[in-house]
């Protein structure tokens, strides 16, 4: 190249829906050397970093129609663009149809099956000798009688595709399902796995798969269970301190991102149940797994408790980097406390994190008309908490963030950091009137 010939700046697009700071994108791209695009909402706009070079707004980051005119036009002004970053699991599906769209890199839909077909998804890991629950596919209400008459009863019936508990359902008997064949129609009907029911508490563990080994990596456990969260239950979770649950789940969580992998490096949510055999050792067994930060408070309380962005991690491997979890400076709004030095591995260190969240008292979109709970401090309450005020319009976007309140938890143990959940679960009292969508 001789000295007159110019090479125009990298053009990289985002899907970006948040209106809170999940990902630090300012410290993934750098916005003065790279044409740095973003595809956002009127919410999400808030949070997109001042130099970005443009921000076109759409209805919904998952509207195939929308985006993928609002991407051309980016790449019509901007140039080709290199790569394009979808963060929120619910751009997932659509960011992978889009770079096939534009011939971009990364994560084709047929690479992204196995993460979002839960079918898929259980015999990959069951092929690879990890523990799961007896599961078949149900396209049809007989299936799911036959497999309860093989396997007995309770069994759980969920979408193969969904997210969020969305269609989950637990059936007792045969008369349970009649009650709910018409699940089955033909206007109903959708792919659907049918598993058997396992009641032991369910963990999460949050981390990275380098492609041949585990990056850094968290055990959480749930204070009440996600499908509970929709009926009206507030949701909490807690990091796991016991060692003796801790020893095993390396091994496991392993052999769990090793075999759906397939030898690359991915971010991982990961549910598991933990059992206990008759001798009282920890026995895991597979739940499912997404190819994504966890949702939640979870980006949070790795930045701001245990000093690790995961979020950097996602990005670099949808960039083509060498993914990392690097290390990052407390943030203004995580407290006055000193967080825990990085950890890098499954156990919690000095500082045990957790987080909760509310669920609105009527369904969104609604006004807020009084809110209150019982705020402490240190090991009494939450370092971090977003709780709105009154007069306050909560919208209908679904998801963890746009919920009654979210806070945030450190503490010395996982016993305290409990107790501080429920404690302000327990205080907590919101009133909201439904406003029009």
């Amino acid at each position: 190249m001789n000295g007159n010939e110019r090479t125009d700046p990298e053009h990289v697009v985002v899907l970006h829906r948040w209106r809170d700071r999940h990902a630090r994108y300012a410290a993934y791209l750098d916005h003065r050397t790279q044409r740095v695009t973003y595809v956002t909402t009127d919410l999400g706009r808030s949070s997109v970093p001042e130099g970005a070079a443009a921000v076109r707004t759409v209805r919904a980051t998952d509207d195939p129609v929308e985006t993928r005119a609002a991407v051309a036009e980016l790449i019509g002004r901007f140039g080709p663009a290199s790569r394009l970053v979808a963060l929120n699991e619910g751009d997932l599906d659509n960011a992978a149809e889009l770079r096939v769209a534009f011939g971009l890199p990364g994560q084709t839909p047929a690479e992204l099956e196995r993460f979002r077909d839960k079918l898929t998804m259980v015999r990959l890991v069951d092929a690879a000798g990890v523990r799961v629950p007896r599961y078949a596919d149900a396209d049809t209400a007989e299936d799911v009688r036959a497999f309860g008459e093989r396997h007995g009863w309770p069994v759980v019936v969920k979408p193969r595709r969904g997210t969020a508990s969305r269609g989950v359902l637990l059936l007792h008997s045969e008369d349970e399902l009649d009650a709910q064949a018409d699940i089955f129609l033909p206007d109903r009907h959708e792919p659907r796995i049918v598993q058997s029911f396992v009641s032991d508490p369910v963990l999460h563990i949050d981390g990275l798969w380098t492609g041949d080994a585990l990056g850094a990596w968290r055990v959480s456990r749930y204070v009440n269970n996600c499908e509970e969260f929709t009926k009206g239950t507030f949701l909490g979770s807690v990091e796991v301190d016991e060692p003796e649950v801790l020893a095993p789940l390396a091994d496991f969580t392993a052999a769990a991102a090793e075999a759906l992998g397939d030898g690359r490096p991915w971010v991982f949510h990961m549910e598991v149940f933990l059992g206990r055999t008759s001798d009282g050792s920890p026995r895991p067994v597979f739940l499912e797994a997404g190819a994504r930060v966890g949702g939640g408070e979870i980006p949070f309380v790795w930045r701001e408790v245990h000093g690790l962005d995961l979020m950097s991690a996602a990005a670099d491997i949808q960039l083509g980097r060498t993914p990392a979890v690097p290390a990052v400076d407390p943030e203004p709004d995580a407290g006055a406390d000193t967080p825990s030095a990085p950890d890098a591995t499954g156990t919690a260190g000095h500082t045990t994190a957790g987080w909760l969240l509310l669920p609105l008292p009527v369904p969104p979109p609604c006004e807020v008309e009084s809110v209150s709970w019982a705020a402490g401090a240190g090991e009494d309450g939450p370092y971090a908490h977003m709780v709105p005020e009154p007069g306050y319009v909560i919208p209908a976007m679904g998801g963890y963030e746009h919920v009654a309140a979210r806070f945030r938890f450190r503490g010395a143990s996982s016993r305290s950091v409990e107790a501080q959940i429920r404690k302000t679960a327990e205080s907590f009292a919101m009133s909201c009137r439904p406003r029009p969508c």
